[in-house]
Parts: C-alpha cells; structure tokens; sequence
C-alpha cells in the first residue's frame, strides 16, 4: 500500500486553531508515520488496514506559511506540504443557494477583482453519490485570489471574508454542496435508523436495493425510454466545420439577440446548440496583450472562441454545476490585435434552459494584467445561429434511489462528509431546505438530527451550526393562506432549540422570480454576525433580528412579544404589513399592527375575539418588522394548528 496522506491535506491548506489537529493517512502495515509541523514531531504504525493517524496538539492562529512534513520509514522520500496557515476552518454544505458561485451573484466582477484575500482558502469537495464510495476525495486547497474565488460558494466566501475582516485570522472554507438535495442525503445512517420515522425509509429504500421492487423496475424502465427518445450526445461539432468561429465565417443571415438571458427568453422555446459572435473594437494599446475574457454563466456547455482559436471550455461532463459557472477565460495576447476581434461562444444544452444567465456586468474584456483599466462591455446585442434544435425536452424521470441519485439516504454523507472526518473544524454553515419544504413538519425532526450526526461523527462536541432560513421567493399572494415554505422556517426557526446553533434570516432579499437570489453578500454578512458574537466573543454585537417569543391575549386585540429586539423594535417602510389574525375559526384575515415598546400589537375589526396570530407566512411575504440592527424578524405563528405538510 503506498504511502498517502488524506486527500483534504494539501499545499496552502487551514489547520484548525485552539484544539489538537487530527493528520491522518494511509500506509504499509506496521509501517511507521511521523509528522512535523510548528516545532512539534509526532508519530503513529498504521494498522492492519493500512491505516495512521497522529495527532497534533493545539496551535495558536498564526499568518506565518509553514511546511507540514510527514516521513514514513518504508518510502524514500517524505511528503511536504507547503504555505500551511493556522486559523478556523468552516464547512460550507447545503444545496444549490450554498453551492451558487461568487461569479454568479450580484456585482461580480467588482467582487472578483477585489478577491485578494491570501490568508483564506478554499477546498471544493467534488459531488460523488456513489453506494460504495472510497475515503479519498478529489481536490485541493487554493488561496483566495480573483482567479479561484469566481467558481467558490459565494455565500461561504462572503462569510469567511466578513470573519477575516474582522477576526484577522485565516480562515479555511471547505464548500461541500449539491443541488436539489434534501436534508437525509446529508444525515448519517446511524441517526436516520436511530429514528424510528427514517428507520423506515432507510429500511424501505435497502430492501428496494436488495430486491428491486415492481416501482423501482418501472422507474429504470421509463428512464431508459426518457434516455432513447431524448439523449443528445455533443459529438459533432457542426458549426465549427462550417467555420462559425472565424472571423472571417459565413455569418451575413445570421440574427440578433440581446445577451445575458436564455434564448427561451427571445422566443426560441426549444433545447439545443446555439452559437453566439460579437465583434470588439480592441485599443492599440492592447494589442499583444493576454486579455480576460469573462462571459458570466452559461447554460450548460460551452466552447468559447477568440479570432478562431479555442480559448476555453466548460462541459456538465467534466462538472454538475457548468450551467452557473461564470465563464472566465484567459485570451492569449497573441490571439488579440488592434481594431476588430471577434468572440464566438457555442452553447449546449440538452434540456430546460440555455444560454446565457448571468448578468450584464459579468459580460466584459479587459487587460489581464490591468484589472483596473476600463473594460469593454459585452452585454447587448450579439449574433446568433442556431446549429441544431433538439425540440421541447421534457425532464427526465428522476432515477430510483441508490447509485448516482443524490437524493437517496445518507449518500451524500458518504460520499461528501464522512471523507473530511476527523479534519479539525470550528463548525458548520448550511443553506438547505427548498427540497424538503413539501416536508417541513418531518423536517422539525431530520434537521435537528441531521446536525445531531455531523456532531457525533466528527468528536469535537457541539460545534457552531448555523444555517440560512429560506428566502422569498414566488408571487406575493393577495389574501392569508397556508404555506409549505412558511412551515419550512418555522421547522428551521425550532432547530434554535438545539444547542450552539444560529440563523440568517433573508425574507427580505430574496427574489420573487428566482430560487437562486444574487444577493449572497448579505447571506454571508447575517451568517457571520451569530459566529463573531457567539463565537469569536464579539461583546455587544446583535446577531439575530427579533424572534417570536410569546403572546397575551387583549380585549379585541393580541400582544406580541419578542427576543433579539436589538435596541427596538423598526417598521421598516412605515405601518407594519405581513401581520395576520384569526379567531377560533381559524380564518385569517390580514390585520393592523403597530409597534408598542418591545412588543406589536395586533387586531382587525373582522376578528372580535382573535386567537391567533401569524407573520410572514407565505412564500414571499412583506417583511417590514426590524430591530434597531436593521436585521429582519423571522416569520412565525403562535398558533399549533395542523399545516399542509402534517
């Protein structure tokens, strides 16, 4: 067995500050391991599997690059590590508002440019839902630079940066994400059995796997005939044999489209391959320069061209998240000459929408070597082709659980957090919870348990875990009326009830029209302020806006009170909104609500005698109750009556 260290240890990596640091690895049996790092020297024999592991004591923060070195007796030569920082080391996990980019969100070329922040690193755990995965991962930790931060977790960098900010010390993001995914991917096997409700559902989907039931065949067989009808396999790239990427290429009939949007948007409501060309006045003095070509995200594949050479390609096979990765591509200067260039973009996708999704800002050439100079802008109109129409491309059917579906028990913590064990950490972030809003009362139970796991698993006690309440999102609704996401933050605001945890709440920012709100530097700021207060022992910092605490009934009217007020409780706006009250028939009618002291009062002249009230109870409710902290309350209700997802 060769001598191997885990795969999270790498150049430029985080150990975790303040507790002993567990190096582990694999080995000949017998074999004996030593590993010196900050003046200390510590050694272990793998065992009968092959297996070592020493552990470092506790370290101090420290900006000072170090060598881990870790010698074996049987290999020549030993492994070093390099540029290693002591500090606090975070895992990023959730679904895809956790796994969205920084090139992807709002005022990203700004954000990028500005991302030069040596002392915080990051390490992507690659997507793997795998039955039998193996304890390796594929990866590497990188320092924060304009160049590695536009593909990382936007709202896990806008995190970690605010804690540098304002700790100093350096900070290590691993960003372990997916997604679409639900909360039992992430759940250990050992806490879901423990359960007697999950219990079940691990027991049903292993009896399926070892005797695949009539349900499960007929899935494979409707995925088999969705694959035949359906499976578009980019082999042949015809556009580029008709020389589109040329400048000088048969373009004269070809049409306009106005871009960054999908080109379901313009009219063309069918999947496909679509080539896009912009022509750009390039300055003298550019002329032989490497230039940075960015193009923000595109849907799915892409093979980007300039002056008819290949500068770049990004493809769903080589990653699941190509369809919003930003599109940033290094122009060789001996592509770029004075006066006229032009940019070709061929775009694939097979299913739901393509093109260009980004944002206008994201869409720009400049100097590679002068991130400050003046840009040329690339957002607007472009030509366009159509290489080939696949037709409408409806969805496929989802696959049965087990291999390759990320939504199967517990797989996801085998393949995407069981590998990081034992890595010392200071705790999680997690932004997860739009695939299980059609669940929320059981997810009242899997959340809590799922934290429950990850604690058990890593052996460091009950580390931070703060998560990210769900946004707004979908119309606004005229009048009251159940919601499954509402019920989704309620079951998310009870998980305070478990010890060490904290929550952002983004009711206010998210975005009616999108799943996927752009807006993750705020997510990221709210995410921090519960670790500098609670954690780093910022004193006096308000970290959470007001939360439902208790009501009393008044003649006509209810009396609301609340903890986190911050220094008073702030109308944002003007007259409170978002306020509903209902009497014992449960019909709730929107009420007036005015704020009295550290308490809002509640009533409406269609509910005599109230007995219930609820606020920001929708998918995207009005959100206009703040403290003095401008931090937004979180939704509640104080009534226990039975919700839509029972």
């Amino acid at each position: 067995m060769a001598f191997t260290l885990a795969s999270v240890f790498s150049d430029h990596m985080v150990l975790q500050r303040g507790i002993r640091i567990p190096v582990w690895g694999s080995a000949e049996p017998g074999d004996k391991v030593t590993v010196q790092f900050a003046g200390q020297t510590k050694s272990a024999k793998a065992g009968p599997d092959g297996g070592w592991r020493v552990t470092l004591a506790s370290l101090p923060a420290s900006h000072e690059a170090r060598d881990l070195t870790v010698r074996s007796t049987l290999a020549p030569q030993p492994v070093t590590l390099t540029d290693v920082l002591v500090g606090d080391v975070w895992v990023c996990s959730g679904q895809s508002n956790m796994q969205w980019p920084v090139g992807s969100s709002n005022n990203a070329p700004a954000e990028i440019a500005s991302a030069d922040y040596p002392n915080v690193r990051f390490f992507t755990v690659p997507c793997k839902a795998e039955l039998r995965p193996g304890v390796a991962i594929e990866g590497a930790w990188s320092r924060c630079t304009p160049t590695s931060v536009a593909g990382f977790s936007a709202v896990g960098y806008f995190f970690g940066r605010e804690l540098h900010r304002k700790t100093g010390v350096p900070i290590g993001l691993i960003n372990s994400s997916w997604g679409g995914t639900i909360a039992e991917a992430w759940t250990s096997r050992a806490a879901l059995t423990a359960n007697p409700f999950f219990r079940r559902v691990v027991k049903d989907y292993e009896n399926e796997l070892i005797t695949p039931t009539e349900t499960r065949k007929a899935i494979l067989a409707k995925q088999e005939e969705w694959r035949l009808q359906n499976e578009r396999k980019d082999t042949h790239n015809a556009g580029e044999a008709q020389r589109w990427h040329q400048p000088d290429g048969p373009v004269a009939d070809w049409r306009e489209m106005d871009l960054p949007r999908a080109w379901q948007a313009a009219g063309h409501q069918h999947s496909g391959i679509f080539w896009f060309r912009r022509e750009v006045e390039v300055p003298a003095e550019w002329a032989g320069r490497d230039l940075t070509l960015s193009l923000g995200p595109t849907d799915k594949s892409d093979v980007t061209y300039f002056n008819g050479a290949c500068v770049g390609s990004i493809t769903m096979e080589q990653r699941p998240d190509a369809w919003c990765t930003p599109r940033i591509y290094t122009v060789p200067g001996a592509l770029v000459k004075a006066g006229r260039n032009v940019i070709a973009v061929r775009v694939y996708s097979n299913i739901f929408a393509g093109g260009f999704i980004g944002v206008p800002s994201q869409m720009r050439l400049l100097p590679a070597d002068a991130e400050d100079a003046a840009p040329i802008p690339l957002a607007g109109a472009w030509r366009y082709a159509i290489e080939e129409n696949f037709g409408m491309v409806t969805s496929p059917p989802p696959p049965p659980r087990g291999e390759g579906n990320a939504n199967t028990p517990y797989i996801l913590f085998d393949n995407m957090i069981r590998p990081l064990l034992p890595f010392a950490i200071r705790g999680a972030i997690w932004y997860q919870g739009e695939s299980n809003a059609g669940q929320a009362r059981q997810y009242r139970t899997l959340f809590p348990l799922m934290i429950r796991s990850w604690r058990d698993a890593w052996k460091q006690g009950d580390f931070p875990f703060l998560f990210v309440q769900l946004a707004n999102y979908t119309p606004a609704k005229d009048e009251p009326a159940d919601s499954a996401w509402a019920e989704l933050r309620e079951a998310q605001t009870l998980t305070l009830a478990s010890p060490n945890t904290g929550m952002a709440v983004i009711t206010d920012i998210g975005d009616a029209g999108d799943i996927h709100p752009r807006n993750k530097q705020d997510v990221g700021l709210r995410l921090a302020l519960p670790a500098l207060a609670t954690v780093h022992g910022f004193k006096g910092l308000v970290y959470s806006g007001p939360i439902y605490k208790a009501m009393r009934k008044e003649k006509g009217r209810i009396r609301l009170e609340f903890d986190h007020v911050g220094g008073g409780l702030v109308a944002r706006g003007g007259a409170l909104k978002g306020f509903a009250i209902a009497g014992a028939d449960k019909r709730f009618v929107w009420a007036e609500a005015a704020i009295d002291g550290d308490t809002v009062i509640v009533s409406s002249p269609h509910v005599p005698k109230p007995v219930a009230v609820r606020y920001g109870w929708a998918e995207n409710p009005p959100c206009t109750l703040y403290n003095a902290a401008e931090l937004p309350a979180s939704p509640f209700r104080t009534d226990t009556w039975p919700g839509i997802t029972e």
